[in-house]
């Protein structure tokens, strides 16, 4: 089997999660500058088999888009260009960025640690990562 790679896009940093092979356990990756991800993704998938890109989709409270849905359309237009034999599905990203500082508090981080924004984006690429596996 394939992994399944998870994209937590951001105007600045974009958080990557991965599956294992079998698809059963999200795993944080690494956060990478949004300039430089497509070419990120590129030689991954060269060196990786990925078989699925998941990109959470950012809604408001109220199930409608978010504003930052602006800027992803672009992006997942050209990652359709660029990738175009990786399929693309999207997941409710609400909570996610809450969510994954929770669980640094959860896991003792310190302060000063919590504080490292391209941490947050990996936790919640993995929190959108397993909120797919999940639903599988």
């Amino acid at each position: 089997m394939a992994r399944v790679l998870a994209i937590d896009y951001g105007k600045v940093r974009t958080g990557i999660a991965i599956t294992d092979e079998f698809q059963m356990i999200a795993s944080g990756l690494t956060t990478v500058n949004t300039k430089e991800l497509i070419s990120f993704l590129k030689d991954y998938i060269s060196k990786e088999k990925v078989e699925l890109f998941v990109v959470g989709e950012p809604k408001q409270m109220d199930a409608t888009a978010s504003e930052s849905e602006a800027f992803i359309i672009p992006f997942l237009q050209k990652l359709s260009k660029a990738i175009p034999q990786i399929p693309v599905t999207r997941v409710d990203e609400r909570f996610t960025s809450k969510m994954a500082f929770q669980t640094m508090i959860d896991s003792g981080l310190k302060k000063k640690q919590r504080k490292n924004k391209a941490l947050v984006d990996e936790i919640s690429a993995t929190l959108i990562l397993q909120s797919y596996l999940s639903s599988k």
